[in-house]
């Protein structure tokens, strides 16, 4: 790879680590950061077992028992018997925690809104080649 490649590489990292740090301090709400990236497993797993959320979360399965604890407490997660294997047990998001991961979601948006907003039309459309770029990127992947 050249210098130009690798530079643009850092730099993307280095943007993009930062603008996910800030966007998940304008969001969190009532919520922890872990917290937050378990509704958002669970949501998109559906069923989850533990043993899924502790390999999609990439933390010990004791951490991840801990965290549905405190969840289950709060209403934002429940615990289901599997229909087919009763030794296991899967989670699902709860009506409270769907709000939560929506609100969430919200004020992400929210903040990048009111920072497109503030930029002049022309760099707004960048933002948007920017975007697609990224996506790209992804599709890749």
């Amino acid at each position: 790879m050249d210098t130009v490649t690798n530079e643009t590489a850092t730099r993307l990292r280095y943007a993009i680590t930062r603008l996910s740090r800030r966007l998940r301090q304008s969001s969190l709400g009532g919520v922890s950061p872990a917290q937050a990236s378990m509704l958002a497993v669970v949501s998109r797993l559906k069923r989850p077992s533990l043993g899924d959320l502790a390999a999609a979360e990439q933390v010990s399965p004791p951490s991840v028992t801990r965290l549905v604890r405190d969840m289950e407490r709060l209403g934002l997660i429940e615990r289901v018997t599997d229909d087919l294997d009763r030794r296991c047990t899967r989670v699902t998001i709860t009506v409270r925690g769907r709000r939560e991961l929506a609100a969430i979601h919200r004020r992400k948006d929210e903040f990048l809104e009111r920072a497109l907003a503030a930029l002049p039309v022309a760099e707004r459309r960048r933002a948007g080649e920017l975007a697609e770029l990224l996506e790209t990127i992804l599709d890749q992947a």
